[in-house]
């Protein structure tokens, strides 16, 4: 590939570059699936614990638990971190 082709794919300028870049596009490919399976387990065990909570008389949601996620995110990734929380909360809660 030269740095005319390597710049239409990445941006890059150089061939170098468009390497680096492919690579680390690559290393990102590899997170986001692996998180699209962590979340994936984390609405599987969610719903044990609102089936759970429901057969015992209890509420599908607890929101002193969920404002307590929203807090950690928060906490750990700044105020997208909420909306990042929201979105997980949002998914794990399943449907009423």
């Amino acid at each position: 590939m030269n740095a005319t082709q390597a710049g239409d794919r990445t941006g890059a300028h150089t061939d170098e570059a468009a390497t680096e870049i492919t690579g680390a596009r690559e290393r990102i490919d590899d997170l986001d699936g692996r998180i699209i399976a962590l979340v994936q387990e984390r609405m599987a065990v969610s719903s044990r614990i609102q089936q759970a909570r429901i057969a015992s008389g209890g509420r599908r949601v607890n929101l002193a638990r969920e404002m307590e996620i929203l807090a950690r995110y928060r906490d750990h990734l700044g105020r997208p971190g909420t909306t990042l929380a929201m979105t997980l909360l949002e998914l794990c809660r399943g449907r009423a």
